[in-house]
């Protein structure tokens, strides 16, 4: 079964220690749950079991056209400054290595698979089985794990590269993503199988 590995929203923005989350309750989280390092291992171990990897960020243009005004998510970036395409902050945090060939996906909204490349992108390689993790396990990764689902891949959490706002927020989405997933850790997750 051809597999990959996505990671989600791991931009600077979100999870940067100089980011505008970085002094966050999020930003906390991601530190307190070494998301960054366990997603690194992870990253690794795909690479080295020759799977497809690929990245999603959210961002918007210069003028932020693609930002709904009316999202209690997305209405206050224009006013931050964030998820401005061609920032710092858009950019995915320099300890997750991209190559060339890695699926890339820029979106608009909390889905990947809403009005973005990414369907086009796994039927084009095959891929059945989706490993996901990122930030926040509340909004894309639980986006991500049901849209997928529902397009009859399987899909798998890597539950300890995965935060949200706080560590109970976090658990509760787990509880409910179990319905619709494999779970396992970056230790754990054998992406040869």
């Amino acid at each position: 079964m051809k597999s990959i590995y996505l990671i989600l929203d791991m931009q600077n923005d979100l999870v940067h220690a100089d980011g505008p989350n970085g002094k966050s309750p999020m930003g906390e989280q991601v530190r307190a749950r070494r998301i960054l390092e366990n997603t690194a291992v992870a990253l690794k171990k795909a690479r080295d079991a020759g799977i497809a990897v690929g990245f999603v960020r959210v961002g918007f243009s210069q003028g932020y056209p693609e930002c709904p005004k009316n999202s209690p998510v997305f209405s206050g970036a224009p006013k931050a400054g964030m998820f401005q395409l061609g920032k710092f902050g858009t950019e995915i945090h320099p300890s997750l290595e991209q190559r060339t060939g890695d699926v890339q996906v820029t979106k608009h909204r909390v889905s990947p698979f809403y009005s973005t490349t990414l369907m086009a992108q796994l039927s084009a390689q095959g891929i059945e089985r989706i490993y996901c993790s990122g930030v926040s396990t509340q909004a894309v990764v639980q986006a991500t794990v049901r849209d997928g689902h529902d397009r009859d891949f399987e899909m798998v959490v890597l539950e300890d590269c995965c935060a949200a706002h706080s560590e109970q927020e976090h658990a509760n989405s787990m509880g409910s993503l179990a319905r619709f997933c494999k779970v396992t850790t970056s230790a754990a997750v054998d992406f040869a199988a």
